[in-house]
């Protein structure tokens, strides 16, 4: 390589160095979390039982936050409402204390992405196994028209008659609360291919809903949503009895 190759090559990465500000630049406070967002929960609860749990929570910018979580605790399902507060350092890490239905308190910590707009977080209690996935709500339009799209869908969990089970596909939500599509199984490791499914959803103006899906030639899925993603994307969790089951849809 030449000097005046060199050189070149010097300039270009110094500029792009000073167009391109490092994401160590920016500054975080209890401000940067302000607004409704969806929470993704998987792992294991305080009885090392597998457990997941989709949340749709509002911090208020100013350290407070409550919401309602969904979820399944070894089969066991169960809808409640939990208030909380939390703490932004200027690192954009942070921590969060909740009081659940029981008046437990449950604790985790958090890094939030370079966009500020979502943010990864694992429990710090002990005996707990859970890391969360949180996604800004954004401008969605929560309405069945506003979700008519085309989704591509993964859910993996536990069925507790069946064992393991993973579902991809692809769903279309047509707008007026009917869904069609197409999906691979593994039921504990015996694979369906390309199976059609039938069912319905409903879209609440908050942002929250439901679905039924019925793969052909096997039982109703039944989920409870929270659209995030300004409505690109839908967190899910399986509400049947004797299931663990939580995953997404992504437009």
């Amino acid at each position: 390589m030449t000097f005046t190759q060199r050189s070149f090559i010097f300039v270009i990465f110094a500029a792009l160095i000073t167009a391109v500000p490092f994401a160590s630049a920016t500054t975080c406070s209890n401000a940067t979390l302000n607004g409704v967002y969806g929470v993704l929960s998987s792992g294991l609860n305080g009885s090392l039982l597998p457990a997941t749990t989709v949340v749709q929570v509002t911090f208020n910018g100013a350290g407070t936050a409550s919401g309602t979580a969904t979820g399944s605790s070894d089969g066991t399902i169960q809808t409640e409402t939990f208030t909380g507060t939390y703490s932004v350092a200027s690192n954009c890490t942070g921590t969060i204390s909740w009081t659940n239905a029981n008046g437990k308190v449950l604790n985790a910590n958090f890094v939030m992405n370079s966009s500020n707009k979502g943010a990864f977080a694992i429990e710090t209690d002990a005996s707990h196994l859970q890391t969360m996935v949180v996604t800004e709500q954004g401008t969605a339009t929560c309405t069945n028209k506003g979700v008519k799209k085309t989704y591509s869908l993964e859910l993996t969990g536990t069925d507790l008659s069946v064992g393991q089970i993973g579902v991809v596909g692809q769903l279309v939500l047509n707008g007026t609360g009917t869904i069609t599509g197409k999906v691979t199984l593994s039921l504990y490791g015996t694979i369906v291919n390309d199976v059609s499914v039938t069912g319905t959803y409903s879209i609440s103006s908050n942002c929250t809903g439901t679905a039924t899906i019925t793969p052909e030639g096997q039982s109703a899925i039944n989920l409870s949503l929270v659209v995030v993603n300004s409505d690109k994307q839908i967190l899910a969790v399986e509400t049947d009895n004797n299931t663990v089951v939580s995953g997404m849809l992504l437009e």
